[in-house]
Formats: structure tokens, C-alpha cells, sequence
């Protein structure tokens, strides 16, 4: 399969799990976690019988069977195992080389003893996924499996190095590529790959240069890594190596990987850039070929599911601030002024929420999980005349994916097999423009798209960090014999997942979380149907 076509089969994979669909029942939970939710039926007596099924990846589970949560957890064991070197060659780990203690590396007198503290982690080490115990399938936000929403520990594999290691550094050739579009944060990453590289004694450093397209496209070289190379490209936002969308195929690719001789790859990108790692290493695989491929998750809508945040999501909301200030700012200082703030956010107004919580500013916020309405009166038009009249002004921000339903479709795609939306931004300019001239109001609309600032500004503070942990992480994952795997925080903890995992379907806001809740009380909008 091409690797342009992975974002098309990922959509497809999820197209019946619309961001309404996913946040109400039942859809939601077959969607997102891989199980159905409750049917009722009549008992014989006429009383209300919980027959209760779940369909947790291939299992079917049935909550009659006393044993059913410990069928579950070892399906979840099962599905969220790290693939693993060893799954295809016989092979034997060494001590590792990556060592806190520069004067006394691991081998040397007792510094690999298991009594003594030394900075690693426990291959058996977990993080627990979830920490709310929900009473009621009610509670706002709640997630439940079964009718009691009994209580079920999700565990991941936490991230970070390991004692023991299963390449031999001097031996090795890693690449790094940067997939999709910008992101704050990607020369972070870059940077702290290449250094904990070398810090296990790495030498032979390559970037392929403008996405997987690097791996095919005459004329474009593998750029040599190192240190000194590297040092200040966390300084500049966009990409040190070159971003691009869409891609050969896999085998195409990988004739280039085993060609190349690489034996890590580095994939930094987002769902479609993820699903094509993931098809990558299953065909090293196939072909029996010793090569980590380890992603690290990059996307600014923060879209990746069961992590808490993706790099780059930070400052994009941070970036977006200074939009919504001068929207507000414009729309304070004029007659009737309405400011418009078009956010990123194609399938999740993660941005959009967050940025209208940060600034409290915003008087409505439109994303594509929730429906909506324009026209009427309850519509959004008739809230924004209600604005005007008591506050006399206002300011809007809308997520690029929200509203959809109302415009025309296109069947157009992407380079990397996304359908391009229509702008539903300058379809709200003109329908406020066009509203209130019909009912005879002056209304001064500002409109503001920040959309490319926020992609290539720098990584803020937060977002560095989050970036630093990340590339050390995914070297760790890739030195310990991982393939196939992301590395994300979880819960506020770094972990390991497997790609085939986190590619199910994205994240979404969900509309009945205590964060979506928080944003409506903020902007005072009503529910607009």
C-alpha cells in the first residue's frame, strides 16, 4: 500500500465513527474502545434484564461470566504487548551503554548490580492508563464497560531505558524523518534524538530529508547528524530535515531502509504518519529484517488516542492567544464589532476548547464534535444579535473541521489521503455579514486566520520539555528492542504503545467531559439547536 494511501485507510478504518458518533451511545464506545454498550431485554417476569456483551478488539465478552473482567485484562495485556526484535530472531540482550554515571559506566566495578540504584526502568514496570473510578455511567465523562462501571486497571508499558539492550551502538545506522505537516517542536525532537544516540555511542546519524518522500526522490541525500550539527536547530521552529506529505510504497520504502542499511528508524508525524510507520515495520518484518522503527507522536490538534497531549498542542494554543487577543481587541474597538478566529482542528476542536478557556474572551466556540445550527432561533446568528444588543460586541472562534455538515462536500483529498474541508471560516464570515445586513444591523466583522503562525512558531517552554522526553524515549524504545511502537505521556506518565493501538481511530473532545462543560461555562453560550 502507498503511503499516501495511510491516512485514507486509517479514515476509512474509523469512517462510521463520526465526532458525534463517538460521543453517543452506543457508537461512542465501539468506536473508541473497541466495545459495545448495554441492550436491555425483558425477562419473563416483565422486570428490566442487563444482558450486557462487549467486543474489546476480537474478544467477545459476556458480563454474565463471573470471570469476564479477567478475560478483558488479558485481552488488553494481550493487544497492548510491545512488538518486540525478538518475536522473528533468536537474539541475546547486553548490558546497556547509556549510562547516568559518566565516570562509571554500567559494567564497571558494581554498577549493574540490581541492588544498586542506576536510573533504569523494570521491563515489568506499568503505568495505569485511567486513575477516575466513575460510580455511574452518568458521571460526567465517564468511560464504563460494563453495567456496574466496575472498576478495570488499564496498564502500559512505561517508558525509558532499560538495563539490558539488543543492538550494539557502534554497529549501528539510525535515521530520523519528519512526516506531514509543521509542528512546533520538531527540531526539539530531532535534537534529543540525536543525542541520546550518541550518548549510547551512536556514530552513524542520518536525516532523510522532506518526509518518506527522502526515501525515493532522486536528488535528495541523507543529511549526516550529529551533535554539532544539531545543537541550536531547537532555537528555530519547522523542520531541520524538511517536512512532506504522502509517499512511495511501503516495500519501496523499505527497499530503501534495507539498501540504506538502517537498523532505527525514527518516524516523528502524526495518525497517517504513524499508521505508516506501522506499516513499514511490518514489512521489515515480513522480510525479516533487524530495523526499530519507533514513532514519536507530532500533531498540534493533539488527536492521538490515550495520550494525554502531543507535542507542539501547547504552544499552538498559546500561539492562538495572540489571534483571539487582537480578534478581541478589534471587535472591543468598533461599533457592533464581531472578531472571528479560525483554529486548527480538522476532526477535534481540541485547540479551539483550550485556546477559549486560556483567553476568556471568547463568547461561542464552535468545534466538530458538536452539532449546531446557524439559522433560527436558536441558531448562532440569533446569539451573536443577542451579544450585540447587550454587550455590543462579541468574538467567535470556530475549529477548521466544525460545521461541516453545513457546507457543500468535497471528495478532494490530500497528499497524504485527507478529504479538504470546506473553510468554514469565511462561510461564518459571510454568513454574519450577510445575516445582519438582512435584518438591517450594522455588524463590522473581523476575521483572522492564524492557522500557518501557529504551525512554525517555536516550541514553547511546556512543548520543549514534552519534546526532550519524547526523542529521549523513542531511542530507548528503539536500544531495548521495540518495533512497531509510540511513545506518549499517559496519565502524566511516559509510556510505550503499540502503534496499531494509538491508529484505531483519533481522539476526540468528548462533549460530556468536565473540560468541554468548563468551556461552555466560560463562553455563556447556549446548546444552538
Amino acid at each position: 500500500m502507498p503511503l499516501s494511501g495511510m491516512a485514507i485507510a486509517f479514515k476509512a478504518s474509523t469512517s462510521a465513527c463520526t465526532a458525534q458518533q463517538l460521543w453517543g451511545h452506543p457508537t461512542r464506545d465501539q468506536c473508541q474502545h473497541g466495545f459495545t454498550h448495554l441492550n436491555e431485554r425483558k425477562s419473563r417476569k416483565g422486570s428490566a434484564a442487563l444482558h450486557a456483551r462487549a467486543i474489546p478488539g476480537n474478544l467477545d465478552l459476556d458480563f454474565g461470566d463471573p470471570s469476564w473482567k479477567q478475560k478483558y485484562q488479558e485481552d488488553w495485556d494481550r493487544r497492548f504487548s510491545l512488538p518486540h526484535i525478538t518475536d522473528v530472531f533468536d537474539l541475546e540482550p547486553r548490558l546497556t551503554t547509556f549510562s547516568l554515571k559518566k565516570n562509571s559506566p554500567l559494567g564497571a566495578s558494581d554498577a549493574s548490580s540490581p541492588d544498586k540504584w542506576n536510573g533504569y526502568v523494570n521491563k515489568d514496570d506499568r503505568a495505569l492508563l485511567k486513575v477516575i473510578n466513575y460510580a455511574s455511567n452518568t458521571s460526567a465523562g465517564a468511560v464504563c464497560i460494563d453495567p456496574d462501571c466496575s472498576w478495570v486497571e488499564h496498564w502500559v508499558h512505561r517508558a525509558g531505558p532499560r538495563k539490558e539492550i539488543y543492538y550494539e551502538p557502534e554497529e549501528v545506522k539510525a535515521a530520523i524523518v519528519t512526516c506531514g505537516g509543521l509542528c512546533p517542536g520538531l527540531n526539539d525532537v530531532i535534537r534529543q534524538i540525536v543525542f541520546t544516540l550518541e550518548i549510547y555511542g551512536v556514530k552513524n546519524i542520518v536525516g532523510i530529508q522532506f518526509g518518506y518522500r527522502g526515501f525515493f526522490e532522486k536528488g535528495l541525500k541523507e543529511m549526516p547528524l550529529s551533535r554539532d550539527v544539531v545543537e541550536n536547530i531547537n532555537l528555530a521552529g519547522g523542520s531541520f530535515l524538511g517536512v512532506s506529505r504522502g509517499g512511495a510504497k511501503t516495500s519501496e520504502i523499505v527497499d530503501s531502509i534495507q539498501a540504506r542499511r538502517i537498523d532505527m528508524l525514527f518516524v516523528i508525524g502524526g495518525n497517517g504518519s504513524h499508521a505508516g510507520a506501522n506499516a513499514i515495520h511490518e514489512e521489515c518484518r515480513k522480510r525479516k529484517l533487524k530495523v526499530s522503527v519507533v514513532a514519536v507522536p507530532k500533531t498540534i490538534d493533539n488527536d492521538i488516542l490515550f495520550m494525554d497531549k502531543t507535542f507542539g498542542f501547547d504552544t499552538a494554543v498559546e500561539e492562538a492567544q495572540r489571534a483571539i487577543n487582537s480578534a478581541y481587541i478589534e471587535a472591543r474597538s468598533a461599533y457592533h464589532g464581531v472578531g472571528l478566529v479560525k483554529l486548527m482542528g480538522r476532526s477535534t476542536g481540541f485547540i479551539a476548547m483550550h485556546a477559549s478557556l486560556s483567553s476568556g474572551q471568547i463568547d461561542v466556540c464552535l468545534i466538530p464534535e458538536v452539532s449546531f445550527t446557524l439559522d433560527g432561533e436558536h441558531g448562532v446568528l440569533s446569539h451573536l444579535e443577542h451579544l450585540l444588543e447587550t454587550k455590543g460586541f462579541c468574538v467567535v472562534c470556530v475549529a477548521e473541521g466544525a460545521g461541516q455538515d453545513l457546507l457543500q462536500k468535497s471528495n478532494a483529498t490530500d497528499a497524504s489521503g485527507n478529504v479538504i474541508l470546506s473553510d468554514f471560516g469565511v462561510h461564518m464570515q459571510q454568513k454574519i455579514k450577510k445575516h445582519f445586513k438582512d435584518i438591517g444591523v450594522l455588524a463590522d466583522v473581523k476575521y483572522i486566520d492564524p492557522t500557518y503562525m501557529v504551525r512554525a512558531c517555536r516550541a514553547n517552554a511546556s512543548d520543549a520539555i514534552l519534546c526532550t522526553v519524547l526523542g529521549q524515549n523513542a531511542v530507548h524504545g528503539a536500544f531495548a528492542g521495540f518495533s512497531g511502537i509510540t511513545s506518549g505521556i499517559c496519565n502524566t506518565h511516559y509510556a510505550f504503545l503499540p502503534i496499531t493501538e494509538v491508529i484505531t481511530t483519533p481522539k476526540h473532545v468528548n462533549p460530556n467531559s468536565r473540560m468541554w462543560h468548563r468551556c461552555l461555562t466560560s463562553t455563556g453560550q447556549p446548546d444552538f439547536h
